[in-house]
């Protein structure tokens, strides 16, 4: 019965390690979402932005992420999480890598 317990506890903390890792490298970014073609030219939040933002996405162009703190530019994986997201200020989370965040979700972003 010991060795049971001391499986499932390791199991358990393993899980529990796991978990926090992955918790960990969850990142959260603040910014606008734009188009490729235009990039930091969507840094803020508009109408015209939105409305720009989609006519170039429905032109062919893809979504990308504008940082509000740096307008740095990312690519956003997968688009479909930034679908009529345009020109919107948003809160992306999800993790980084390289130039490219792997979306876990977008949301918008609190005024």
């Amino acid at each position: 019965m010991t060795r049971k317990l001391r499986t499932i506890f390791s199991i358990f903390a393993l899980v529990a390690v796991a978990s926090l890792i992955y918790a960990a490298s969850q990142n959260t970014w603040t910014g606008v979402i734009s188009d490729e073609h235009c990039a930091a030219k969507h840094n803020k939040a508009s109408a015209a932005a939105e409305a720009c933002v989609e006519k170039c996405v429905k032109g062919g162009a893809a979504y990308v992420f504008v940082n509000g703190t740096d307008d740095k530019v990312y690519k956003l994986d997968p688009q479909t999480e930034a679908k009529g997201q345009g020109g919107k200020a948003v809160k992306v989370t999800g993790t980084l890598d390289g130039d490219t965040i792997h979306v876990k979700s977008i949301e918008m972003a609190s005024k």
